[in-house]
């Protein structure tokens, strides 16, 4: 609004603190049209909120913008000043302006109550600024804690949940649900999550994926009280989806994550667009549970040494970095990519590894798996390293895994042929399609149509990647695992194309 104030300046003036209009530059714009003046608002640092830069005394100023007094007027150089503070006791603002003419009682009148209007949209801002930085404060303080269950540390995880979420990990068992939508609603999407699980979840946005929600939700007696309660908010949002692990113990976490992210690729294909993680028959479950938790703890015995804190953390993040990204589970853990694939590095020189190779991945990820089931429980003999062969190559086994790969033989590609080259390939593309002399897209193409039919994800790896390693090693279908070997080259550490 142009010139000087008309008759109804007092209404105009209210119509901006409506709630769409609410702008500081539009009130000073308005301020300076209304009384034919410049206008300038500072803050308590000088920095110009709104308006043209206006000259003035800089001791008033200062006074006014301390609270030693409320507002000034001064004429000097032909130009009339009127200074006033925004705010008590401490001034978040001083508002100055500036005309030719002198201030008469309307020009006044509309300068005092602009200054009114200037001060309640100062204090909102200021509020939702410190409701920001309490939300931000909460969010961060909410990935901390995922960060600790990630790597295993339920203790330290407990201690800084106690204080916002007094008892929510007191049980030993959770849930993990990954939810996903369209990023730019997923703070929406996470209020009402909060909502619906009324303080029985951990509810984080995903710091690697803007488009998902991880949330971590206690079983308490049984009982997930969250899960059901989450699946009727995805029923209310259109185009989003979750995926659910099955019940794990807290400190595997990091596993359950894996299945519900697992989950989540099946629930895009669901009516309901939710699904839980398949109880499938997996091959730890066909094998002596003795000899097993032998060989497991034989294989990762150089780890035993190092302090209990470390080697948590150095297994916790090779569980991880099997799954995912050098880049992603960086994130999740807020270490930086470097610190991964360092402590990664680590492991592989301890036990003599090369995690290029999708085998040695797929032993020691069963070795992980194996002693994370049952950490505290007793310890039979350990079995040297080059056992895993021995426990693959039984009869439920081989008639397992012949049955999970056979599914490929009735396709005329031969994508049998495809994913056992690509698997010793390294999941690399390339590398198989010059062995099988055709196009790396073939490849892929290949690999794609497989998980279907495997009903298993391949190409971003994970526990059902290492489920058909293992199937091919039960067959004899690829060499030994290289661990406790010397290692191969392994610049390419993951298997993500």
């Amino acid at each position: 609004m142009g010139g000087k104030a008309s008759g109804n300046w007092a209404d105009e003036l209210l119509d901006h603190l409506r709630p769409a209009a609410r702008d500081i530059g539009r009130v000073a714009a308005w301020l300076a049209g209304a009384v034919d003046a410049e206008v300038s608002l500072q803050d308590v640092n000088g920095s110009l909120l709104a308006g043209t830069g206006v000259p003035a005394d800089d001791g008033l100023v200062l006074d006014v913008s301390t609270g030693r007094i409320a507002s000034a007027a001064v004429h000097a150089h032909g130009r009339h000043v009127r200074l006033d503070g925004l705010g008590h006791p401490a001034t978040k603002g001083v508002l100055a302006v500036t005309r030719s003419r002198p201030f008469d009682q309307r020009t006044t009148d509309i300068v005092a109550r602009t200054a009114w209007v200037l001060e309640l949209l100062l204090r909102e801002r200021e509020t939702a600024s410190a409701e920001h930085r309490l939300d931000q404060a909460t969010s961060d303080l909410r990935l901390a804690i995922l960060q600790l269950l990630m790597v295993g540390d339920i203790i330290a995880a407990r201690r800084v949940a106690a204080g916002l979420w007094p008892g929510l990990f007191d049980t030993d068992t959770a849930c993990v649900y990954v939810l996903e939508g369209h990023a730019a609603r997923r703070d929406d999407l996470a209020e009402d999550c909060q909502e619906a699980a009324d303080g029985h979840a951990l509810i984080v946005r995903c710091p690697a994926v803007d488009e998902h929600l991880i949330v971590v939700a206690p079983v308490d007696r049984g009982q997930d009280r969250a899960g059901p309660e989450l699946r009727t908010v995805v029923g209310e949002w259109p185009d989003t989806f979750i995926g659910g692990s099955v019940r794990q113990d807290l400190a595997q976490t990091a596993t359950a994550y894996g299945q519900a992210v697992s989950a989540l690729a099946v629930a895009r294909f669901r009516p309901d667009r939710a699904a839980v993680y398949a109880e499938r028959t997996h091959p730890e479950r066909l094998m002596n549970p003795l000899a097993l938790r032998g060989w497991a703890d034989g294989l990762l015995s150089p780890l035993d040494d190092l302090p209990h804190h470390t080697r948590a953390e150095l297994l916790a993040t090779t569980r991880l970095g099997f799954s995912f990204t050098a880049v992603k589970t960086a994130i999740i853990l807020g270490v930086s990519r470097n610190t991964v694939r360092a402590r990664m590095e680590r492991v592989e020189g301890l036990l003599g590894a090369d995690f290029s190779d999708l085998t040695t991945r797929a032993a020691v990820q069963l070795a992980l798996n194996t002693q994370a089931a049952v950490p505290d429980g007793p310890r039979p003999p350990a079995a040297p390293p080059a056992g895993v062969t021995e426990l693959l190559r039984t009869d439920p086994l081989v008639a397992w895994a012949d049955g999970l790969l056979g599914r490929l033989t009735t396709d005329s590609r031969d994508l049998r042929r495809t994913v056992r080259t690509w698997i010793a390939a390294g999941g690399n593309a390339e590398r198989t399609a010059q062995v099988l002399g055709i196009h790396a897209q073939t490849v892929r193409d290949h690999v794609r149509s497989a998980e279907p039919v495997l009903e298993r994800q391949l190409l971003s790896g994970g526990s059902d990647l290492y489920e058909v390693v293992l199937a091919h090693l039960a067959l004899g279908d690829l060499g030994e695992p290289a661990v406790g070997r010397a290692k191969r080259d392994h610049s390419d550490v993951t298997v993500h194309e």
